[in-house]
């Protein structure tokens, strides 16, 4: 089974990037889909971007597209979010998930491994 450790969280003024990152460990990243979700409220968590396992299709929720970029090293098991132009809207816990059978598509929500979260705090 695949482990997750997100890394790259902190606090950051409204205009600003964070870039995240999600390390695997225990299988090989390039078995996943993989994606990100954040959890602002008691709403639960909520789609930001997922990527197949070549890399080759990406998907995003309306409220980051043309600010958020995901991206894969399946070499070096990592997953990355670019986050620019970063709102206080954006503030949240943001989470790495895996899955090896769901494919990736707009509101992708895994069954499969999450990571812990990493913190966003978005001032304005």
């Amino acid at each position: 089974q695949v482990q997750l450790a997100e890394s790259g969280g902190g606090s950051v003024q409204a205009g600003g990037s964070l870039r995240l990152s999600c390390v695997a460990s225990g299988r090989a990243l390039r078995e996943y889909n993989m994606g990100w979700l954040r959890q602002a409220s008691v709403r639960g968590r909520d789609f930001v971007a997922a990527i197949s396992r070549s890399g080759s299709s990406t998907f995003y929720a309306d409220y980051v597209k043309g600010r958020f970029i995901i991206s894969r090293d399946n070499d070096n098991n990592t997953v990355y979010l670019q986050m620019d132009d970063l709102k206080p809207e954006d503030t949240a816990v943001y989470y790495c998930a895996a899955d090896e059978k769901m494919e990736p598509r707009p509101g992708w929500y895994p069954l499969g491994h999450w990571g812990k979260g990493t913190l966003v705090t978005v001032s304005s």
